[in-house]
């Protein structure tokens, strides 16, 4: 695999989430069938589902780049659930002066609905505009919970070469 480091780190997280979550699954089956009490549920880091939104920021762009707009919708509304996530799970988090709970309904509701407007209506300049604007509430959210040096951008290059973006996916038969 040809990587820049970033996208390598990035997908041994992923893999390692998932590794965890099989790992807890297995777990839970053999538990459950020696007739004791299941451990403790699990629950998602906080950089955990920060890295899936990240993943799904970027593909939402890919999406719209292409003209895929039932995939730029769906990834909208995963960045929903997502935020919606990180509400549930880590209302609070420590070391940071503004609560996710709070942070995120006031910076990131309006300008992920306006998003969600633009690709309704499939219009690629309104999208970008909008993307920027859902980026930039991002990064200051980042500031706000004391991460602001964590800051997030258009993708400049795919970092899933494994995935058809184009609206109507090539024959691979």
């Amino acid at each position: 695999m040809i990587c820049d480091g970033v996208l390598c780190a990035t997908d041994r997280v992923v893999r390692s989430t998932i590794h965890r979550l099989v790992r807890l699954l297995l777990l839970s089956v053999v538990a459950g069938s020696c007739g004791s009490s299941a451990p403790r549920a699990y629950v998602p880091e906080l950089g955990e589902l920060m890295l899936f939104q990240q993943m799904r920021h970027a593909k939402l762009w890919l999406a719209a780049e292409a003209d895929n707009w039932p995939l730029a919708e769906y990834e909208v509304e995963e960045l929903q659930e997502g935020f919606d996530t990180i509400v549930a799970y880590h209302p609070a988090h420590e070391g940071s002066p503004v609560a996710p709970k709070d942070a995120i309904p006031r910076m990131i509701t309006v300008p992920l609905a306006d998003l969600r407007d633009a690709v309704r209506r499939k219009d690629r300049a309104l999208f970008a505009e909008r993307y920027d604007a859902l980026t930039s509430a991002c990064n200051g959210c980042h500031k706000a919970t004391n991460f602001g040096f964590n800051q997030v951008q258009r993708p400049t290059s795919n970092p899933y070469p494994n995935q058809v973006f184009s609206a109507q996916p090539p024959d691979l038969n």
